[in-house]
């Protein structure tokens, strides 16, 4: 590893150590309510359970309501974060075809939603045809309108990736504002792509076999979550950072299996979402049930599992994607859950 690589991997992981709490008049109270929230630990409680039973992404939309996708109903969901109660804000997008896919993510620029579609149109190598909507991105109009913004499926098929694949369109995962367009990682296809507001599309980075999973952007640094290859061994799970336009990809943390999405907050700091143990059933599969964690990066490059206030480690029933406000983490699970964890 070059030196400036080395700097550069030590002053991002200072930089993403949470703030420290400003010192005020008052300093002795502030002192007092910081150390009761500490000595409480973090708390989880049941937000929202919703839609037919499946989701994926989220994200905090323009009036702080959390917005998450349903992809086997094919629609988008607003939960309050304060009640947890839960509306369609958005449906008309392709439904799930194989069991898996569909509406994985959402994102928005100013008020309006854009929805990341995968799996429901391209091939099967060797097999047969998937569906014949779109995959790509989708975004919604007045009267909720769907339109697709840029067709990702038929990119991807005219320029396959250098690692295997037998899913011509790919496998997209998540979806994050940057500059003017989006990042999107393909999990299948390894590797992050940019997708402009008009629908040109660009490779940003290509992996080995990584499976990178879900995004996050501080300035010009990409954040991406790698869940590894199969069978998804903690050792495989890693959090990495890279500049667009410079250099390749350094590892930050890793010791989590099948990582599935990464968030920063300046309050508590970078966290990681470990979806589990994988059930071993197929590629694409998602972990057993209940054995997900909430993880956050140590400056010592480890990923290390969140505790609540007995000193338990909080155990999540396969987690999704994460959100983070403050130091509160909204976490979506594949069952059609969210979980709030405060005091992070």
């Amino acid at each position: 590893m070059r030196l400036r690589t080395i700097v550069f991997a030590a002053a991002l992981l200072a930089m993403l150590a949470p703030s420290a709490t400003p010192a005020s008049a008052g300093g002795d109270a502030t002192k007092q309510t910081v150390a009761k929230r500490t000595a409480e630990g973090p708390v989880v409680t049941p937000l929202a359970e919703f839609g037919s039973g499946l989701a994926s992404g989220s994200t905090i939309g323009p009036d702080g309501a959390l917005y998450v996708t349903d992809p086997n109903a094919g629609s988008v969901l607003r939960v309050d974060r304060r009640t947890g109660a839960t509306s369609t804000y958005a449906d008309g997008l392709p439904p799930q075809v194989l069991g898996v896919g569909g509406a994985m993510d959402v994102e928005f620029i100013g008020r309006t939603a854009y929805v990341l579609v995968t799996m429901v149109g391209g091939d099967i190598v060797g097999g047969g045809p998937i569906g014949d909507a779109t995959v790509g991105i989708y975004r919604l109009g007045r009267h909720r309108n769907v339109k697709v913004i840029a067709d990702i499926g038929q990119w991807s098929v005219e320029h396959p990736p250098a690692t295997d694949f037998f899913i011509t369109t790919g496998v997209q995962y998540a979806l994050q504002r940057h500059g003017r367009g989006f990042l999107v990682t393909d999990g299948h296809h390894n590797r992050v792509l940019h997708v402009g507001l008009h629908g040109d599309i660009a490779e940003v980075r290509a992996f080995g076999n990584v499976v990178p999973t879900g995004l996050e952007t501080i300035g010009s640094v990409v954040l991406a979550a790698q869940a590894g290859p199969l069978p998804h061994d903690p050792d495989d799970g890693k959090v990495v950072a890279f500049v667009r336009r410079w250099g390749g990809a350094i590892d930050l943390a890793r010791g989590a299996s099948l990582l599935v999405d990464v968030e920063f907050s300046r309050r508590a700091g970078l966290y990681a979402l470990s979806q589990g143990h994988w059930d071993g059933m197929a590629e694409g599969s998602p972990a057993s049930p209940d054995t997900g964690r909430l993880v956050k990066v140590s400056r010592h490059g480890h990923l290390v599992p969140v505790r609540d206030a007995n000193g338990s480690e909080i155990v999540l029933d396969r987690p999704t994607s994460l959100e983070l406000v403050g130091n509160t983490a909204y976490v979506v699970g594949l069952s059609g859950t969210v979980v709030k964890i405060k005091n992070l």
